[in-house]
């Protein structure tokens, strides 16, 4: 049967919601030029150093805690309308901060934002879309999130030069892009199958109307109305039940994995990494240009492979080339290399990281669970990575003090071997199956 659909006004709204990427990655990249400024501003530990940049991370357990139950009550739009509005009075308060208690509430309410966002814009997304666009809108997700980082670093470096207070400037832009996502997400139809859950059906169709013909609207209302049957949301109960177990223990440590690999310290400590050999502010500002280039180039490229090579090569090239190249790392830092070598070290870290490990452990995450605990396990497998998040970027500062800047890469290097080992034995390939499939596959093993 032929369909007919209205593809710019699905790619409109799907890229308005995408822009809670987008502000995750300006609220991820923002510290890493303002650091320098904040540790003469507060005159920061190396403890508060930690915790000032990890206050994001607890934010963001927060806000993925909540954000499922809000929008199951209230609606997506409801919920994506909240996280903009709380990403604009943070970024404003963070700016405006007085003392070191004010700007780390600032940060973890910006955090809440984030966590809501990071759920919300591609649940969203894959709602609104039709079944042959859905894998590609929903990576216009994770292509904002990498423009965010790198917009955020040119940014920061062209208000580097304008004096100690140069911090404010790059925290209260950031009002700018989230006052854009508040006014595009009141322009945003509700999700119709939250409207068909909630038994709006006439409204439900004038919304899939505005993205495909009749067809599609009477296939779409007939799919959505067999899939709420018997579709009671699970109990955290269900999460461990022995049969499912092995998917969520899975599930759970690629997450963490995917944070304790180390690689978020280079996004938010570029310019500790850099002034420990010797690099300027100028050129540390610089690097994290580069390391914004490199990481949108190498997410376009695994947006391509990520379906032709497979998701266990990947994650298993990923882990074990970052492996290598973090000992080299840690070695260049430790005698003093020119920062012309460690930023090519640096930048293979990135580029390996893109292609692997970031795109397909949230792949993973999205199809490894079964149907009936999918989102209960998804949230707990997103609260583990942003817990995992802030123990490493918290650790960091302290191990780096104790240690020297090169030290912490040692350990990283042994959990990314470590987590080589963990995909080779645990994690199947999922590349070409439905997802019915993979839950008998996981379940019989």
């Amino acid at each position: 049967m032929h369909r007919s659909f209205h593809h710019t006004y699905i790619i409109g709204i799907s890229f308005i919601s995408a822009l809670g990427g987008y502000l995750f990655g300006f609220d991820f990249a923002v510290i890493s030029g303002a650091l320098p400024f904040l540790r003469k501003t507060f005159e920061l530990s190396a403890w508060w150093e930690g915790f000032l940049t990890g206050s994001l991370a607890l934010g963001c357990m927060v806000g993925t805690l909540i954000a499922g139950t809000l929008a199951d009550r209230y609606g997506r739009k409801p919920g994506l309308m909240l996280a903009a509005l709380i990403f604009t009075l943070s970024s404003l308060g963070m700016a405006v901060s007085g003392s070191l208690g004010a700007f780390v509430a600032m940060r973890f309410a910006a955090g809440i934002g984030v966590g809501m966002a990071s759920i919300l814009s591609p649940l969203y997304i894959a709602e609104i879309s039709p079944a042959h666009m859905r894998g590609r809108n929903v990576s216009i997700n994770q292509l904002t999130i990498v423009i965010g980082i790198l917009i955020t670093n040119l940014v920061n470096y062209s208000l580097a030069s304008k004096g100690a207070e140069a911090w404010r400037w790059m925290f209260g832009l950031g009002a700018v892009p989230s006052l854009v996502f508040l006014l595009g997400v009141i322009w945003l139809p509700e999700s119709p199958r939250w409207l068909m859950g909630k038994g709006k059906l006439a409204q439900a169709e004038k919304t899939l109307r505005k993205i495909g013909d009749e067809n599609f609207v009477t296939d779409t209302v007939k799919d959505i109305e067999r899939s709420l049957q018997g579709t009671a949301r699970a109990s955290f109960r269900a999460v461990f039940e022995k049969a499912v177990r092995p998917a969520v223990v899975i599930g759970i440590t690629l997450a963490v994995f995917q944070q304790l690999c180390g690689i978020n310290i280079v996004f938010n400590y570029t310019s500790t990494i850099f002034a420990s050999v010797g690099a300027d502010l100028n050129s540390q500002l610089f690097e994290t240009i580069s390391i914004g280039i490199v990481n949108l180039v190498f997410t376009l490229v695994a947006m391509w492979q990520v379906d032709k090579l497979g998701r266990r090569p990947l994650m298993m090239i990923g882990s074990l080339g970052l492996s290598i190249l973090y000992i080299i790392l840690a070695f260049l830092l430790r005698s003093q290399a020119d920062t012309h070598f460690v930023s090519i070290f640096v930048l293979l870290a990135i580029a390996t990281y893109a292609t692997s490990l970031a795109p397909v452990t949230w792949v993973l995450i999205s199809e490894i669970f079964p149907n009936k605990i999918r989102g209960q396990a998804s949230s707990i497998a997103i609260v583990s990575l942003w817990a995992a998040y802030f123990v490493l970027v918290f650790t960091f500062p302290v191990l780096a003090e104790k240690l020297g800047t090169y030290g912490p890469f040692y350990l990283y290097a042994g959990i990314c071997f470590l987590g080589f080992l963990f995909v080779r034995s645990r994690v199947k390939e999922t590349k070409g199956q439905t997802l019915e499939q993979l839950e008998q596959h996981l379940i019989k093993h």
